[in-house]
């Protein structure tokens, strides 16, 4: 019998429709995906590490779509706000997967390579060693809160009698349509501004 032309199961295969469960629904479990892929959950486990390693490619697929050439704009700060905006529109198109990537250890060699670069940015630029991971850490929070932020409504705020909360209804009536995207360059220029600080 002659092989197939395509491999039946591939990491990339595996990976897609982790992704695509995760977007559907919030999450995955193995033998979910060897059901959507036709194939036995023990061949999946064959390309991957069980569940972690499952997360490690959903890692790598959003972490595809973060442009590494920000890393290469100069100054170091533009750098570092080009890079935070790619960042934030990777995960913006699939926010479902932030619960699952944040309580699991980077260990993707592409990612790892991506932070290697932004340490690389930073150091060069004179942080300490020991300034550098506070502060990516600091530009993901804003980052990765405000990707979740846009998948919310565009009003959190259901005023039902303004009457009630008339500085909220007013607030909020103010808002503007781009709330997310105004909330996250606040965010994004008050961090900056803090680390710009910290090389005195």
């Amino acid at each position: 019998m002659a092989r197939p032309r395509t491999p039946l199961l591939d990491r990339a295969r595996i990976g897609a429709t982790a992704l695509r469960l995760v977007d559907e629904q919030g999450d995955f479990s193995v033998p979910q995906i060897a059901r959507e892929l036709g194939v036995r959950t023990a061949s999946v486990y064959h390309h991957v590490d069980g569940r972690a390693g499952v997360i490690e490619l959903l890692r790598e697929h959003v972490g595809a779509a973060i442009d590494p050439a920000t890393l290469e704009t100069t100054p170091w700060d533009a750098a570092l706000e080009s890079w935070a905006r790619s960042y934030r529109a990777a995960f913006a198109a699939h926010p479902r997967t932030i619960p699952l990537l944040t309580v699991s250890p980077v260990r993707a060699p592409r990612v790892l390579a991506l932070y290697e670069r932004a340490c690389g940015v930073l150091l060069d630029a004179g942080f300490a060693a020991s300034e550098v991971i506070p502060v990516i850490v600091a530009v993901e929070n804003v980052v990765l809160g405000s990707a979740l932020d846009l998948a919310a409504p565009e009003t959190m705020w259901e005023v039902a009698d303004p009457a009630d909360t008339p500085r909220l209804a007013a607030a909020v009536a103010h808002a503007g349509p781009h709330r997310a995207d105004t909330a996250f360059e606040l965010s994004l220029a008050g961090v900056m501004e803090r680390v710009r600080g910290m090389r005195g």
